[in-house]
């Protein structure tokens, strides 16, 4: 024993010898199950971290760093942005082929008359074509857009000559048409609804947004449905007096020289003034 300051013995606890075995492994077990306690509580925690992290990692996408687009970077988009919705202009109006499909039956028409000297026979010899035309779309599954309204205009010219026995009747439908489609264009232009943006508003994507969220590209499409008007018009003005000579050989040709340049003209001023125009503001699709 240990003497105590002050010369008291100190007082020692002992514990029965039969006891010390029994004390020693109550004592290992009680650790062993404390640290089981606190193991399985780690672990328990630690399992629903990573499962709030392997959760939250499927469900949103990681934050990307912010890059500042420079002025350059951004000008170069709204060009090529501009760029794509200009290129769309000859995809609206069918391109050459679709230009080709509604030029050649009047061309075939007055070979054919010139050869017979039979209305009938150059009526059904256009409309023969025209036919073609859309079986050959058809069996592609291509459009057949331009191909069938080329067989609408050629199928009422054809009647209209056969019945009158004229043969410059057949290409009046189209000089009515050509009127009627220059007055829609300018009334379409002044009551700020203009036809080419109506045209190509569903193929840019950007359906009515022009007229009432992108002035810009409103303003253009005002320009370019006014070049149209202009370009388009040059037809009947100078086709409508040679009708009424009934000089059907000129007529015919003419018809034929002033179908597909006027139209590419058109497409062409059309492109240029998309091109300089503000980039489309793509409308937004409600998901159901």
């Amino acid at each position: 024993m240990t003497n105590l300051p002050g010369g008291e013995p100190a007082a020692r606890t002992t514990v029965p010898t039969e006891l010390e075995g029994y004390v020693e492994h109550a004592l290992t077990e009680s650790v062993v199950e404390s640290g089981a306690r606190e193991f399985a509580a780690y672990e328990t925690a630690r399992e629903s971290a990573a499962g709030a992290a392997a959760d939250q990692e499927q469900h949103h996408e990681p934050q990307q760093p912010t890059v500042q687009e420079t002025p350059e970077a951004a000008a170069a988009r709204e060009a090529a942005a501009s760029k794509e919705a200009a290129d769309t202009v000859i995809q609206a109006f069918g391109g050459v082929r679709g230009m080709i499909d509604m030029t050649l039956p009047g061309l075939v028409f007055i070979v054919t008359f010139n050869l017979t000297h039979q209305v009938a026979s150059a009526a059904w010899a256009a409309l023969g074509l025209s036919a073609l035309f859309v079986v050959i779309r058809l069996f592609k599954r291509e459009t057949i857009q331009h191909a069938f309204s080329g067989v609408f205009g050629v199928a009422i010219g054809a009647w209209i000559s056969m019945k009158t026995g004229k043969a410059e009747d057949f290409y009046l439908p189209g000089l009515l048409y050509n009127v009627g489609y220059c007055v829609a264009l300018a009334v379409s232009a002044l009551v700020r609804w203009p036809l080419i943006g109506v045209m190509l508003g569903p193929i840019t994507g950007e359906m009515f947004t022009w007229r009432n969220q992108n002035p810009g590209r409103l303003a253009a499409y005002t320009k370019a449905t006014w070049a149209w008007v202009v370009i388009m018009g040059i037809k009947p003005v100078i086709l409508f007096p040679l009708y009424f000579t009934g000089n059907v050989n000129l007529l015919g040709w003419l018809k034929v020289a002033l179908g597909i340049p006027p139209m590419l003209l058109a497409m062409y001023v059309t492109w240029q003034i998309l091109l300089k125009a503000p980039a489309p503001i793509k409308a937004q699709v409600e998901e159901e």
